[in-house]
């Protein structure tokens, strides 16, 4: 079997219809969900399956949503004979790697991330933060901008998701402020569609009490390493709580993640809902992406790959 790094989504890859295929045709998958269910007191299998986008969108639904399909597909790959060398998930699918690599069981995991997104909710009165790509531009140019506009607790990059494709964050007038800089300098920029600006320093009082909720957790060893978003290597036992905490303010550093599992590993799958992380992995090792599992389908192009490379 080759050494395979699982990546795992995070908040935006939701869409109405996902798992519902894979738990129709897996018990292990639909076992999830039910547990899901069970967990939160919510149908959030119905929500995923035949609900609203605009009932999925809400960022308390969104979160655990998100976690439990990736953790049931993560279920399949493994009745599949699937196993991790490694796994690395963009922002709230850190949970979701957390939980494949046993650090945490699913029912906590499930029920923290749920917490975990009215905090993040909670934090910033609505519209008065705001997050957007920035396209086409180096990262330096992009810090420079954020510098010039304000502070890093005002606005700064969220997200360093593959070459010329950042994420910035932070007080509304301060972000668009920075955006007309980086449209000045050639650069392409799109506000997102979020409620939260995540990964900024607006999320400095959210953070604290999250760790209330990280630290009632019952950690356990891990079975394979997990990459940190905030430092793009090997969380720690012992600074895993911490790390998960200062997730929530610190950048998310996903091409330096890749880039350090790469060498590391010869493949990548990426486990759950849509196939963000599978574009962004080609953008920096075009050649060990297999592809995204989501569904019967895209299971089967995986391991028909997966076959056909261990020949």
């Amino acid at each position: 079997m080759p050494r395979l790094a699982v990546i795992f989504p995070g908040q935006g890859a939701q869409y109405v219809g996902m798992g519902r295929e894979l738990a129709q045709e897996f018990p292990a998958a639909r076992e999830i969900f039910d547990r899901a269910d069970e967990a939160l007191g919510v149908k959030l299998s119905s929500i995923c399956f035949t609900g609203e986008q605009a009932d999925l969108d809400r960022t308390e639904i969104t979160q655990p949503a998100i976690l439990t399909t990736s953790i049931a597909v993560w279920e399949v790959l493994k009745e599949a004979g699937i196993s991790a060398k490694m796994a690395a998930g963009l922002s709230l699918g850190e949970y979701s790697a957390l939980v494949a690599a046993g650090a945490i069981d699913f029912e906590s995991a499930v029920r923290l991330v749920a917490r975990r997104a009215r905090i993040m909710q909670e934090a910033v009165p609505e519209g008065q933060g705001l997050m957007a790509a920035v396209l086409g531009l180096e990262q330096e140019l992009v810090e420079e901008a954020c510098t010039r506009v304000g502070t890093a607790d005002v606005v700064g990059i969220a997200n360093y998701n593959c070459p010329g494709q950042l994420v910035i964050s932070g007080e509304k007038t301060a972000v668009l402020k920075a955006g007309q800089i980086l449209k000045d300098a050639g650069g392409k920029y799109i506000p997102l569609t979020v409620s939260v600006p995540s990964h900024s320093g607006l999320m400095r009082e959210a953070a604290k009490e999250l760790r209330n909720e990280i630290r009632r957790m019952n950690w356990r060893p891990m079975a394979f390493p997990v990459v940190s978003n905030v430092t793009a290597r090997e969380l720690s036992q012992e600074g895993l709580e911490e790390g998960l905490v200062q997730q929530l303010y610190h950048p998310v550093r996903w091409q330096q993640s890749v880039e350090y599992m790469a060498p590391r590993v010869d493949f990548f799958i990426e486990a759950g809902p849509g196939k963000t992380l599978s574009g962004l992995v080609k953008k920096i090792s075009r050649k060990q992406i297999l592809g995204n599992v989501e569904d019967p389908v895209s299971l089967g192009q995986v391991m028909k790959k997966l076959s056909d490379v261990g020949r």
